[in-house]
């Protein structure tokens, strides 16, 4: 579910991606902007208005990562993390990783369970946040 609204309240933010949306995008939104988060939801991509990337960083900030010390990441997992933080969409990361898409999928869901978080995006925060993956390109 894509949400299009003038409302850029981060308890409205929180509570739309808490229930579940796939997107988040303001009214201001170019059409370009929107047939694109449309085709990305479709395939399975979480979009948002960088205001909503604004408000997760900024409650990310505010409480702690809830990685348990005796449960970590395994390389993988931050392989994976890394290359969502790259901007890469699901489908680049298994063909990046040479594996399935159901993989990727699936590693994700363990680190949001792991981290304590609902989406990528407030993963990829995280992450950023405590120095775990860095925006600046590196070769691996």
């Amino acid at each position: 579910m894509l949400i299009l609204t003038s409302y850029d309240d981060e308890e409205y933010i929180m509570g739309l991606v808490g229930a579940g949306a796939d997107g988040y995008l303001l009214k201001s939104a170019s059409e370009d902007e929107l047939a694109q988060s449309i085709r990305l939801v479709r395939a399975g991509e979480f979009v948002s208005h960088r205001v909503v990337v604004q408000q997760l960083y900024r409650r990310a900030t505010r409480r702690p990562v809830a990685v348990n010390s005796a449960e970590h990441l395994t390389r993988r997992e931050l392989e994976v993390l890394k290359l969502a933080a790259k901007g890469m969409s699901n489908r680049d990361i298994a063909q990046e990783l040479g594996v399935g898409l159901r993989t990727v999928k699936g590693h994700f869901e363990v680190i949001f369970s792991k981290m304590g978080v609902s989406s990528r995006t407030e993963a990829v925060l995280e992450a950023l946040k405590h120095g775990w993956v860095s925006l600046l390109d590196e070769e691996s």
